[in-house]
């Protein structure tokens, strides 16, 4: 079962009991790209440190809020300095805000047209706030949003932070292994910290065989760290939504069966959509009501997979 809160995600979470989740996973909204069109929403600061100085709040209840073998997974995005008018995106047959009224900042701390660099910024900032700094994880995007610009590449990916509360944290590795090749047998050799492949019907490498210490073929390799997955629109939904399958691995390695996962910045509730599929609980804040009937419907009677 999930529990959805209307309100501001630093004030309920003051609410929480220490160590009450299993895990986070969560995308606030991203600086300077667009209004929602509520009172006390994230992403709209003067600077890029005042950004991070309240996503740094958050994320500091959201540690005390979680267990001591608990992780926590961000998914952030960059921007460029300068000024702009309107949101990047609309939602779709529904304005959130008027667009043509939002003007973006420019921030003096880099020259207009930089590169801002929001999610190192939060990383670094997180980091110092006494958060170990474990993996990013690149969002590989196979159908990025077209853009206008004739001086860069199309941006076509972003970044998942994985950060622990302490140096040991759960994390099920298994739950989330993807196909290997099968051209390829691959053993381990613990005494010497070497890897070996082997070639179907190639004969073992260097005169080796199958002993103690050895991993045997299971057609299957730890994930990578970079993911490529769609992004598809949500009928109803707003436009900041990720998909299902960026979570799904999240909450699979993140939690064990029956846990609790958070999502400080619930959306359109894609975290909790996800964490019924998949046997967990879940808790989400969302401060704009709108959002919370659009999560509701999302949430509602969702068909369980069975992935053990």
């Amino acid at each position: 079962m999930g529990k959805i809160i209307n309100g501001d995600c630093l004030e309920v979470l003051r609410t929480l009991p220490d160590e009450s989740v299993n895990c986070c996973v969560t995308s606030p909204p991203y600086y300077g790209l667009r209004d929602y069109g509520i009172d006390g929403q994230i992403g709209l600061e003067e600077t890029p440190d005042e950004y991070i100085g309240k996503l740094v709040a958050v994320f500091h209840e959201v540690k005390r809020v979680l267990r001591s073998d608990g992780t926590l997974w961000v998914n952030i995005g960059d921007t460029y300095n300068g000024t702009k008018k309107g949101n990047t995106e609309v939602v779709k047959h529904k304005a959130v805000a008027d667009s043509n009224e939002f003007v973006k900042k420019k921030w003096g701390g880099c020259k207009q047209k930089d590169l801002i660099g929001i999610p190192w910024m939060l990383a670094f900032a997180l980091r110092a706030d006494g958060w170990y700094l474990r993996q990013d994880i690149i969002w590989h995007k196979p159908n990025p949003m077209p853009e206008p610009a004739k001086d860069r590449c199309v941006k076509s990916h972003e970044y998942i932070f994985l950060l622990s509360k302490n140096p040991q944290y759960y994390f099920d590795y298994q739950s989330i292994q993807e196909g290997a090749n099968p051209k390829y047998k691959y053993h381990y050799n613990s005494m010497f910290n070497v890897g070996q492949k082997e070639v179907n019907g190639g004969g073992r490498p260097n005169g080796s065989s199958n002993t103690a210490g050895m991993k045997t073929y299971t057609g299957k390799r730890n994930k990578r760290d970079v993911w490529s997955i769609t992004t598809k629109p949500i009928h109803d939904a707003h436009f900041a939504t990720f998909p299902e399958d960026l979570i799904k691995p999240c909450i699979l390695a993140g939690s064990p069966k029956e846990g609790i996962v958070l999502d400080p910045f619930f959306g359109s509730g894609t975290t909790g959509r996800v964490a019924e599929m998949l046997g967990r609980d879940y808790i989400g804040i969302e401060l704009n009501p709108e959002y919370i009937e659009i999560s509701e419907k999302r949430t509602m009677n969702v068909q369980k997979e069975f992935v053990w």
